[in-house]
């Protein structure tokens, strides 16, 4: 190539590059999941004003049914009650599906603690620790007590139901001590669950209102044997989260590290009640010590004690807050979006506090399912 040539052409890339290195660069714009939806659809299970389930109250735990077997339906939701008919606090032991197609719910499961096919310390008292798997196994956390009163809270266990809603197995024991909310990756002939505890320590015997800082967060592996002929076998349990706030409060029965939702880069999410905070544990598949209390995705400002959590389709962190009723998006890097639609009674004398536990996001992002507590109803926010 001629130098004159040559030269007149690098002066001209360089200047280009000047000018691009100069010119601003637009922000990529931050698209929350939640502000896409405007509206409450209350009691979407049942008539206006009928309760959620005749014999139990304060639903809980919300899962999605990923495939039709036996009596399960894929999309239909299930709902676990934390409550009996007399509103006691770790007494509930039912089990509702709700069947969005139709508009219609139905019992699939009525644990009776006498009948259970293992130990569960204390008998039964069903949590937000629900959830159900391709094969049809559905598994749900019991935080029990015999009168809703702290003082005769039981350790509880993990109870495996087929997919005709009987009990087939529990586990319990060892690092189970009061599992109270739980996620899972389901491979089909693996499953991996991670869930929370909040009875560690001695935050049952501690007085009211007292941090105890030994809540935890447990993984633990199951093998699921061909053709549903043979409950799950699981893997030795491995605590991967320690140090969480616990407390025992007179209302709430207890308080401690709820919602949990696994992200991209093999990623744990943790909603810390007690610190309003969301926590991060990395490796979470993997490792085999203990994060502590995670690193600090964000904490309070929109985060409220925030309970239940889910992963929204773009990989943000949804959360529900026990302390004024709204849901809140909070992104892998900590940016928060509020959504104040989902207390539709939060700008009335009562602020929705505590009223709000589980949350599921709907078949196809179409929506977020959420159990209002204090009305006894599942609520779709759309």
């Amino acid at each position: 190539m001629n130098p004159r040539r040559r030269n007149w052409l690098l002066s001209g890339l360089a200047a280009i590059a000047v000018a691009l290195l100069a010119a601003p660069v637009a922000a990529h714009p931050l698209i929350s999941f939640i502000h896409a939806f405007t509206m409450v659809t209350q009691g979407v299970a049942t008539a206006p004003g009928a309760g959620f389930e005749a014999n139990d109250q304060n639903p809980y735990g919300v899962a999605v049914v990923p495939k039709s077997i036996g009596n399960l339906v894929k999309g239909d939701i299930l709902v676990s009650n934390f409550n009996n008919g007399g509103n006691l606090q770790g007494t509930g032991s039912s089990i509702v599906q709700y069947s969005p197609n139709v508009q219609s719910q139905t019992t699939f499961a009525e644990i009776n603690a006498k009948t259970l096919p293992g130990d569960c310390p204390g008998g039964v008292g069903l949590t937000t620790a629900l959830v159900v798997l391709r094969t049809g196994w559905v598994i749900v956390g019991s935080l029990p007590t015999t009168d809703g009163t702290i003082g005769t809270v039981g350790a509880g266990c993990l109870i495996v139901l087929n997919s005709k809603g009987v009990p087939v197995e529990t586990f319990s024991g060892g690092v189970i001590n009061g599992p109270w909310d739980m996620t899972a990756t389901d491979n089909g002939a693996s499953v991996t669950l991670y869930f929370t505890n909040v009875l560690n320590g001695d935050v049952a015997s501690a007085h009211a209102d007292t941090l105890v800082e030994a809540g935890t967060v447990v993984r633990m592996q199951l093998f699921i044997p061909p053709l549903g002929l043979k409950p799950p076998i699981a893997s030795q349990p491995i605590v991967i989260g320690s140090g969480f706030s616990e407390e025992n409060d007179p209302v709430a029965l207890i308080i401690g590290p709820t919602g949990v939702g696994l992200g991209r880069n093999d990623t744990l999410y943790v909603a810390d009640t007690v610190k309003s905070r969301i926590a991060a544990i990395s490796n979470a598949s993997t490792r085999f010590l203990s994060a502590g209390t995670g690193k600090t995705v964000s904490s309070g400002d929109n985060l409220n004690m925030p309970l239940g959590l889910a992963i929204a389709p773009n990989h943000d962190i949804l959360t529900v807050n026990a302390g004024n009723g709204n849901i809140v998006e909070t992104t892998p890097s900590g940016t928060q979006f509020t959504n104040t639609s989902a207390n539709p009674i939060g700008n009335g004398p009562d602020d929705g506090s505590g009223e709000l536990f589980g949350l599921v996001v709907a078949p196809g992002g179409a929506g977020i399912y959420f159990v209002d507590d204090d009305e006894n109803q599942l609520n779709l926010l759309n």
